[in-house]
């Protein structure tokens, strides 16, 4: 969904491309807060200079400089641009460690979540918010309901019952978006992420009305690789099929013609994921008709139970997620390329350090390219794919996706089959209790697919169109 946070996050990305493209971002890159929030035009927040700070920020995460690691505010973009990692000797791919980063001066501090009565309340004779908050916590002062919040639990009894909507939940939105409590307000209100608890799932991202939680980008890092004449291939994911005008095929050529040395849909990778993993499912059931699998596509969901539900490691499936698989096709075409995931998920930029690809950028980040260097998706000719991909490994971004594709594999392969399954459409705070019970028998299924994000990786945390 298009709002202030993604039109700034997407205006500062194709800034940097034309800049980049044209000689000049080491020497503007300092102006750009300037030019976008001058003085004498409406600041978004108490002033310009306020503005303009912010902005800084963003351009550091641009970069891929981590907020969190600034130890000297004075200094300046450009010289942050000079130290990158594109100048030195590893041509550039070191990966930030962690892919989000908290811009401080973003964050508004919210106050904290809590059960209040508004002015709509009028203090009705029923009172059914008194009689039904099992705490009793609600009192009627004045003619106005009143909240105890030292009794108040929260659990929104009283919201349901108030005949006139006069009762509301404030939320801290980062706090409320992330499934497993990695983001927290410090002593000076500003929110801070845990990365030892971050799953990187990318909901803080969408979450924050400020944008103050950041992706780490590799935009420049790409761009400067193309420059150093390197060929890069493009490995586009399946989620990529509703985000860009026109036909994949087409989107395979405007990449081409943006400066990729080679590109390919990861969706065929998708289909040696679907082939593994549909005989490693079969092997695990032939020695334990009563254990189950998980699937292992989804890095969010991967670093959920590697870091909340250990118990639960040896239910994930071994077989490599269609990423890896796309790595492996390109390297064998090309020993030498170096490979650009091109997705919407944030989680993928951990799974890349992990798994020795190259470069990740989102689908907002090729967006940029794609306009900073005026290609038009519509007006270019498809790309010649020596065999495109099978329906059901472009189906891998939908939720479902993957049972339905391991279903078909089985199916193929053994008559009869039968695939008992369950999907977990999109991780939040039930999650872990749900995947429990799958865990205990209490839901009896044998294949469970999660994603983090529901509806599937088509609506990714980095997706251009929701």
């Amino acid at each position: 969904m298009l709002n202030g946070s993604t039109f700034i996050r997407r205006e500062l990305m194709i800034r940097i491309v034309r800049a980049f493209d044209s000689g000049s971002l080491e020497s503007e890159i300092d102006q750009i807060p300037v030019k976008l929030r001058p003085k004498n035009e409406r600041a978004s927040r108490c002033c310009v200079y306020h503005d303009r700070a912010i902005l800084k920020y963003r351009l550091m995460a641009l970069l891929g400089i981590s907020v969190e690691d600034e130890t000297d505010e004075t200094k300046p973009l450009s010289a942050y641009y000079a130290e990158k990692a594109w100048s030195s000797p590893d041509g550039g791919t070191a990966k930030p460690k962690t892919p989000l980063s908290v811009c401080g001066p973003a964050c508004s501090g919210c106050p904290d979540a809590q059960v209040v009565s508004t002015q709509n309340c009028r203090g009705c004779f029923a009172r059914p918010c008194m009689y039904n908050c099992p705490k009793k916590a609600i009192e009627v002062v004045d003619g106005h309901s009143v909240i105890d919040q030292k009794l108040c639990i929260k659990c929104g009894k009283c919201i349901a019952a108030c005949p006139y909507n006069a009762i509301v939940k404030t939320t801290v939105p980062c706090e409320e978006a992330c499934p497993v409590g990695a983001i927290k307000k410090n002593s000076f209100g500003v929110a801070e992420i845990d990365f030892e608890k971050c799953i990187f799932c990318g909901k803080c991202f969408n979450a924050c009305p400020f944008a103050a939680v950041m992706e780490r980008s590799q935009l420049v890092d790409v761009l400067a690789a193309m420059k150093r004449g390197e060929k890069l291939v493009a490995m586009i994911a399946p989620a990529a099929e509703k985000q860009f005008p026109g036909k994949i095929e087409q989107l395979l050529a405007a990449c081409a013609k943006a400066g990729f040395g080679d590109v390919m849909e990861v969706a065929l990778g998708a289909e040696m994921t679907t082939a593994h993993e549909t005989a490693e499912f079969i092997e695990r059931m032939e020695k334990d008709p009563k254990t189950f699998m998980t699937t292992s596509c989804c890095p969010a969901w991967v670093n959920l139970v590697w870091k909340h539900l250990p118990e639960l490691v040896d239910h994930v499936s071994l077989t490599p997620s269609p990423m890896v698989y796309a790595r492996e096709i390109a390297k064998a075409k090309d020993p030498n390329a170096k490979t650009v995931f091109i997705g919407p998920c944030v989680a993928k930029r951990s799974e890349a350090r992990r798994k020795d690809v190259d470069y990740v950028l989102s689908f907002e980040e090729l967006g940029a390219i794609l306009a900073g260097r005026k290609i038009d998706v519509i007006a270019c000719e498809p790309w010649p794919v020596e065999r495109p991909a099978n329906p059901t490994a472009r189906n891998y971004a939908k939720s479902c996706g993957v049972t339905d594709a391991v279903l078909a594999e089985a199916t193929a392969k053994i008559p009869g089959f039968k695939l008992d399954s369950k999907q977990i459409n999109g991780i939040d705070r039930k999650t872990c209790t749900m995947v429990k019970l799958h865990a205990s028998g209490k839901i009896p299924v044998n294949f469970l697919e999660v994603m983090a994000c529901p509806g599937g990786c088509q609506n990714g945390p980095c997706s251009l169109v929701k």
